[in-house]
């Protein structure tokens, strides 16, 4: 175990998914954490399953697989799909979450169409591109580590930059454009921000699995605090980790995917943080709870032993009085 780990850092290409995973989880944890707070979990699913046909159109017009290509592919086919959800819950009756699952399933029936076109095309550089609906962080190249690492790291200082107001549009846009602050741009901005992080995410763990990756860090690091800030660096951390922590274990075990695996350790750290965080967690609760039972348990003895008290003092009152 220990010469197949120091095996793995010496090989350099393995160092470049596990700097490209981890930079990835970062990122996708921190932007998460907003999606997470407007209460836009799945529109991370939706957009990842509608970033498959840009990806399979910019295959298809290039003939060539290439990352950055893909991801402007993906980023205008994902802003087509929001504008989409934008036009449905505006101008009709349908609300938000069937909205999400109408542009989902279209766009994602769309991008198996086309993947099935390019599949059965003869081009024979289409071997791979499947690898996009489940994700390949094994066929992470140099260049794709330092565009995934690049676009992490602005996505991280926008988000820095514009902490105050991003704050603001999550908790109460309405406020928000009571001080003057142009929240309609701001929230457009987080939303495009957010089908980035999903664009970059695919090419580690997939179309279906990527969405988990972006809510899961945001999810846990929700158990242990209260503050956002806090909350928002433990959601890095913990997709960074998530990321580092899939990557060892696919590389050291054999025949084991990166992306499946990186989302598993993403839900055991949300899982422990479920059990475990100090205020929020279930045994933080259940020994509230018990603690409070003990109270009330001795609360009652206490009220018993004075019941008696007084009884006894008052059935020596009664005597001396007949006395």
């Amino acid at each position: 175990m220990i010469n197949t780990m120091v095996h793995w850092f010496a090989d350099p290409n393995m160092r470049w998914i596990l700097m490209g995973s981890l930079l990835l989880g970062l990122g996708s944890g921190v932007i998460g954490s907003f999606a997470f707070l407007r209460k836009q979990s799945l529109l991370g699913d939706a957009l990842a399953h509608a970033a498959l046909p840009g990806i399979c159109i910019a295959f298809m017009l290039s003939g060539v697989k290439s990352l950055g290509l893909f991801m402007i592919g993906a980023v205008i086919s994902g802003v087509i799909a929001t504008f989409g959800i934008h036009v449905i819950t505006r101008y009709s009756r349908i609300k938000q979450d069937a909205a999400l699952g109408i542009v989902l399933s279209l766009f994602f029936g769309i991008g198996v169409v086309l993947m099935t076109k390019i599949q059965h095309s003869g081009n024979g550089n289409q071997s791979g591109l499947d690898k996009y609906m489940f994700g390949q962080a094994a066929s992470m190249m140099l260049s794709d580590v330092y565009l995934i690492g690049s676009v992490s790291l602005v996505l991280i200082a926008v988000c820095t930059l514009l902490y105050k107001e991003f704050k603001l549009v999550s908790f109460d846009p309405g406020f928000a454009r009571g001080i003057g602050l142009k929240a309609g741009l701001l929230e457009q901005l987080l939303l495009l921000m957010t089908v980035i992080a999903v664009v970059v995410g695919i090419q580690a763990v997939g179309v279906v699995l990527v969405a988990a990756l972006l809510i899961t860090p945001a999810v846990a690091a929700r158990y242990w605090t209260d503050a956002l800030g806090v909350m928002i660096v433990l959601a890095g951390l913990f997709g960074a980790l998530s990321g580092a922590a899939g990557t060892l274990i696919s590389g050291t075990l054999s025949n084991l995917p990166t992306g499946p695996v990186t989302v598993l350790a993403a839900t055991a750290l949300f899982l422990a943080s479920a059990v475990f965080a100090p205020n929020r967690g279930w045994l933080a609760k259940q020994l509230r709870l018990l603690n409070r039972r003990n109270e009330m348990k001795r609360g009652f003895e206490l009220s018993a032993e004075d019941s008696r008290a007084l009884i006894s003092n008052s059935g020596h009152s009664a005597e001396r009085s007949a006395d």
